[in-house]
């Protein structure tokens, strides 16, 4: 058993109304809480009970330092300490945003992108799945920025697949960086948003930031880095693997993209639903996913992105009943078998 003391002050707005957050601890984490006074008992599984007296001491000390929990914040608190034993709670929920340069202060937009940010600064390797628009690269790049500016990292590299929707390098003009370059154009569209046009191109030119296609990491071992694969959705199974084994000493990788918008031939396994499938037990790698809520482009985008949801799952409901119905209910010999009164339905 384990006995948690709080302050008056922090009694209801953590025990929530009619002690619903008690309640969750005890759904969510299989154990028995209860309260007397000023203190709070917790008995059950060890690492339950662990999980337990972290959110309530935590976010205790935030509601007497004055902080007020939002509706879902109890709930997101103890997925972040589920997740992340060693995370903390209270720099989670005050994190006062992302400084790129001097007059450039990046915000989290919503309870989504906050996990995210301290998803990139507790792992190794992180994941974002999710639909365009929620800021899955934009945060990666800015938290890569903020990393070089403590000299965290040496460099950063960008990486993104160059072969998407079918098209052909060698159907461009140019040389080879001429041809790759409008499909990296978007990553050098949110550098010189976060650190502005004149400082992003010194940091490319040193060196300090490097933007190429994936097939360019073949062959290398990238240590004291911040890397982003961007539009990994597009990658093969084989690219997703060499990328991966890339990551060398002190370095930390960031994976974005949208399993909804692949542009891989038809038969081609994306690298991002591989490892989706492969690596999401393994501690060290986190995945955050991203849904139409967290879209923060206009606000027909969370529209649009519902209304091909809708339709996709029309089509998936459409194929499983025909599944269902098989070959024999759906080719001709349905007809005759029905006109012969044989038909049950």
């Amino acid at each position: 058993m384990r006995k948690i003391a709080l302050a008056d002050g922090e009694l209801q707005p953590l025990f929530g109304v009619h002690d619903e957050n008690l309640q969750l601890l005890e759904k969510v984490l299989d154990i028995k809480v209860s309260a007397r006074d000023r203190e709070v008992f917790l008995e059950g599984k060890e690492e339950g009970v662990e999980v337990a007296a972290k959110v309530l001491t935590e976010l205790g000390r935030l509601i007497s330092h004055g902080y007020s929990l939002e509706e879902n914040d109890f709930r997101t608190a103890v997925r972040m300490a589920q997740d992340s034993p060693a995370i903390s709670l209270e720099r989670f929920f005050t994190d006062h945003g992302i400084q790129t340069a001097r007059d450039r202060l990046v915000r989290a937009q919503g309870t989504n992108q906050r996990l995210y940010i301290e998803a990139i600064r507790t792992h190794d390797i992180v994941f974002a799945i999710g639909p365009a628009g929620t800021g899955k690269t934009y945060l990666a790049m800015a938290m890569a920025i903020e990393t070089l500016n403590r000299r965290a990292a040496r460099r950063i590299i960008l990486a993104r697949p160059a072969l998407e929707a079918g098209e052909k390098l060698g159907f461009l003009p140019g040389d080879m960086f001429e041809k790759v370059n409008p499909y990296l154009r978007p990553l050098y569209d949110a550098l010189y948003e976060l650190v502005g046009v004149d400082r992003a191109n010194r940091l490319i030119e040193r060196g300090h930031i490097e933007i190429a296609p994936i097939a360019f990491m073949r062959g290398r071992t990238l240590s004291d880095s911040i890397v982003i694969l961007d539009e990994a959705q597009n990658t093969t199974a084989e690219q997703m693997k060499m990328f991966l084994t890339r990551i060398g000493m002190n370095s930390r990788a960031v994976i974005t993209g949208d399993v909804t918008q692949i542009d891989l031939p038809n038969g081609r396994t994306s690298g991002l639903v591989e490892a989706s499938r492969l690596l999401r037990e393994i501690r060290g790698i986190s995945f955050v996913k991203f849904d139409r809520r967290d879209v923060v482009r206009h606000p027909l985008v969370q529209e649009i992105i519902s209304a091909y949801e809708r339709e996709e799952q029309t089509r998936r409901s459409a194929k499983e009943a025909a599944k269902r119905l098989g070959p024999a209910e759906n080719g001709p010999d349905r007809a005759s078998s029905s006109a012969g009164g044989g038909d049950d339905e």
